[in-house]
């Protein structure tokens, strides 16, 4: 039964939250915006700071073999399966101080609420605090989640490297005290069975909210991933002015048509009603070979492929790299997809979805519900069973930037609903 008391949280658990996330801003200021490297300095210290509030609220701590933080308000019951709040710490090179760190300050509040009133839980309510989230820093995704579950192929720890260090993921992870020996045989220190539910709060990283002028979002998926870090197009160098049409072998002209391919495909999906959308973030001819008056022999771009439904995903995948044989050659060149990287979306729970919506209605909070473009840690915790929800906060002119523009009072209000469900589910 939830606890009979109105008084789910104080302007003072809103300070701890605030004050949690103006540490975190002030020693990791890297203008123009904040650094938080993937185990580095930055998280370290972001997971000292939390270690140190949580002590001061006399919550239990315990750290696992990859690093990740258990903050926890023990329940009379310990047999129970703990509630669990979760996000990560660490920040995109010069980025901003909210992504992941939010979701983590309002797990803070949410235990502070709790100790404050002596609220003591059925079952535990643990936040989670998630290591090395942001692919930025290390070229594979959810790594300290993965590594929890004991799904990060062993692989990786010796052939994913930092990108500024050049040092592999293990080499971080044994510099920070961790044990890469331990992820490597699979351990795991996070079991589906012993977690009830997993509740990630966490900026929008869009303008969805901002648009509707609604605070909250609560998040229907979590949108999966086909990636392609290395894709080419291979064709023959040549004079811009002595090639005529039909002999030249121009990269750039296939790559465009390639592109234009992949905005057809995108615009059938929308117009069939299927979530789906692409982006090539990088573009890019041979620095040392490109000139006015060459035809490019090479051109060198990215794809980014995103759906709530893995399904569409894989369709996307298949029809391109069809596309991209037959325009190799019509147009007499090679384009070589390369490797690519496929991250499962994930569906959240409807219980708890709708746990949401209602309990939005009796405390008077406005919400919408969106899906998240953004991949999360709570995919991970999706894809394992466990029963899983996401919360938005309204945030202004985007995420992955130093103008991330949360407002403390939308804070609350995400607090506000995150606290409600957790007194619903735990007690």
């Amino acid at each position: 039964m939830p606890s009979q008391t109105d008084d789910l949280v104080h302007d003072d658990d809103v300070a701890v939250a605030a004050d949690f996330l103006d540490y975190l801003r002030e020693n990791s200021l890297d203008p123009p915006g904040v650094s938080r490297a993937s185990f580095g300095p930055g998280e370290r210290m972001a997971h000292a700071r939390l270690a140190e509030v949580a002590r001061c609220l006399g919550l239990v701590l315990q750290t696992d073999f990859v690093g990740n933080l258990f903050v926890t308000q023990p329940g009379w019951d310990p047999s129970l399966p703990v509630v669990m709040i979760g996000s990560h710490l660490d920040a995109v090179p010069h980025g901003g101080n909210f992504d992941g760190a939010a979701g983590v300050a309002i797990g803070l509040g949410v235990l502070a609420g709790l100790r404050r009133r002596g609220a003591r839980p059925a079952r535990g309510v643990t936040l989670l605090a998630i290591r090395a989230e942001e692919m930025s820093w290390f070229p594979t995704h959810y790594i300290g989640s993965r590594a929890g579950f004991g799904l990060l192929p062993a692989d990786a720890l010796e052939n994913v490297f930092r990108f500024d260090s050049g040092r592999s993921l293990a080499s971080h992870m044994a510099e920070e005290g961790f044990e890469p020996e331990r992820v490597a045989k699979g351990e795991a220190s996070l079991v589906a069975a012993k977690i009830h539910a997993y509740i990630e709060p966490h900026i929008e990283q869009g303008p969805v909210l901002v648009d509707a002028g609604i605070a909250v979002g609560i998040v229907t998926g979590i949108r999966g991933n086909v990636r392609y870090r290395h894709c080419s197009v291979r064709g023959t160098y040549g004079h811009a002015g002595a090639v005529p049409r039909v002999a030249r072998r121009d990269a750039v002209m296939a790559a465009t048509a390639f592109v234009q391919e992949i905005e057809g495909y995108w615009l059938a999906q929308e117009a069939a009603g299927a979530d789906f959308v692409a982006t090539v973030g990088q573009f890019f001819t041979s620095a040392s070979q490109h000139t006015i008056t060459k035809i490019p022999g090479e051109v060198h771009f990215t794809l980014d492929m995103r759906s709530e439904n893995n399904a569409v995903l894989m369709a996307a995948h298949a029809h391109l790299s069809i596309k991209a044989r037959e325009i190799a050659e019509a147009r007499h060149v090679s384009i070589d997809l390369g490797p690519h990287t496929h991250a499962q979306a994930a569906t959240m729970d409807g219980d708890l979805r709708a746990r949401l919506r209602r309990l939005a209605v009796a405390h008077g909070i406005p919400a919408m519900e969106l899906p998240s473009g953004g991949g999360h840690d709570c995919a991970t915790f999706a894809n394992q069973g466990v029963p899983s929800a996401m919360v938005f906060i309204r945030n202004d002119k985007g995420s992955h930037n130093p103008d991330e523009a949360m407002e403390i009072a939308d804070m609350a209000q995400a607090l506000r609903l995150v606290a409600a469900l957790v007194d619903e589910i735990a007690f």
